[in-house]
């Protein structure tokens, strides 16, 4: 890794191995801000799932549904 930092310091893509380190440390951040955030949502909607007692829908009209658009699509694509 110490020789990737030095790359691309060399390189003229940063002009110091902190200014690497400091983007990225900037990167991974935001990246574990997003992973939180996602999983924060994933678990809200878990919730609100769990404790909906309304019927919901039926699964096999669900997969006929799907299965009538993609197939169109295919067509469509010709794939």
């Amino acid at each position: 890794m110490a020789a990737i930092v030095r790359r691309a310091v060399d390189a003229g893509e940063y002009s110091s191995n902190s200014e690497v380190i400091r983007d990225a440390l900037r990167d991974w951040t935001h990246k574990r801000k997003l992973r939180e955030q996602g999983l924060s949502d994933l678990r809200k909607r878990w919730l609100e799932a769990i404790a909906d007692d309304s019927e919901g829908l039926d699964p096999e009209k669900v997969f006929d549904q799907l299965e009538t658009k993609y197939d169109r699509l295919a067509e469509e694509t010709g794939r």
